[in-house]
């Protein structure tokens, strides 16, 4: 879908109602915008949101869940669906898809899922395989800074490194912020074999990006790749086929030249590593920050669900999100891709 039709906002009194004939509600106790004049003017502009009738909308999806989807177990409260219209840019329907493909993306993948709190991942959080920078982007983008040398596979399996990423989403899509300036990805694969690269096949390639494009309410803004070995040719080989061509148009590689990434992401921000002034990158501050949060992830994320959701057995998750088992013949087709790039 292009941006243009994006920027249409599809409302079921959109044909009915003019903003003159209904004074929009009175904000109730719970929700209390936390956005700058900057932000709102930004949110009023790229997501089609109007303060005086962001709790209109809310009321809105509301009730479509509660009629169209009666036994989704979701969360109602209003900061909650706003993250999902604004990541819809205020499109009724769409945000209601995109919070049915969010559950239902829950339930296909218990790997993942299942039991998912910081504490069960300290391996992952101390190994320095992801951190969030202290310093945002000029845009206010957070960058989410990924390491996947830093993955022993013979230490746990991949599956953990996408549990402590979402981890990471989860908590970084609490705040309205990061609702409306979405995050950029810094993705190092200095150092990844050809072994390691092997485990990240079209079944794991095919449910991340389904999750990131069509089951969780983020924006990414772009995905910056350095230090990319040869064989990043064949990882992109595989992850390219699932990309919308939206998102595919905001991945940059820039190998070894610092200079290339420092146009997109000042030094100033950056950890000494990647070239940057703002000191040695550091994991302990986000660890810190994603393990004080774990009573939120045990109600969320380690509380018994109903045995099946009814709306979610009629409803397909995602592309790439059913969990069947990856095939003998994928994995072979994946080793001859990564080889090829040799």
């Amino acid at each position: 879908m292009s941006e243009e039709s994006d920027s249409l906002r599809t409302s079921p009194s959109a044909a009915s109602l003019s903003e003159n004939e209904l004074p929009p509600p009175s904000a109730p106790a719970g929700y209390v915008c936390s956005l700058t004049e900057e932000l709102v003017a930004k949110a009023r502009e790229e997501l089609q949101e109007k303060p005086e009738w962001r709790l209109r909308d809310v009321q809105a999806l509301r009730d479509m869940v509660r009629k169209e989807c009666p036994n989704l177990s979701t969360s109602l409260e209003d900061a909650f669906l706003l993250r999902f219209l604004r990541a819809r840019k205020f499109d009724y329907d769409r945000a209601l898809q995109l919070l049915i493909n969010y559950h239902s993306c829950r339930r296909s993948w218990p790997e993942v899922f299942n039991n998912l709190r910081p504490s069960a991942l300290k391996e992952v959080l101390a190994s320095g395989f992801l951190t969030v920078l202290p310093h945002t982007d000029p845009r206010g983008c957070h960058v989410l800074c990924l390491r996947p040398d830093r993955w022993i596979p013979s230490n746990y399996p991949i599956t953990e490194n996408i549990r402590a990423i979402y981890l990471t989403l989860e908590k970084l899509i609490q705040s309205e912020e990061t609702q409306v300036n979405g995050i950029v990805i810094l993705a190092d694969y200095k150092g990844v074999s050809l072994s390691k690269a092997s485990h990240f096949g079209p079944f794991i390639a095919k449910k991340v990006i389904g999750i990131l494009q069509d089951g969780f309410p983020i924006r990414i803004k772009a995905v910056h790749v350095v230090n990319e070995p040869r064989i990043f040719k064949g990882i992109f080989a595989i992850i390219k086929p699932f990309l919308k061509e939206k998102i595919a148009n905001r991945f940059f590689l820039h190998g070894s030249d610092l200079n290339s990434l420092h146009t997109n992401l000042p030094r100033d921000i950056l950890p000494r590593e990647y070239g940057g002034t703002a000191g040695e990158l550091d994991i302990t501050a986000w660890n810190t920050v994603l393990l004080a949060s774990e009573e939120d992830f045990v109600r969320e994320f380690c509380r018994p669900g109903p045995p099946c959701d009814s709306i979610l057995g009629q409803a397909l998750p995602p592309e790439g999100l059913s969990s069947e088992a990856p095939c003998d013949d994928s994995m072979r087709a994946v080793k001859s891709q990564l080889y090829s790039c040799y």
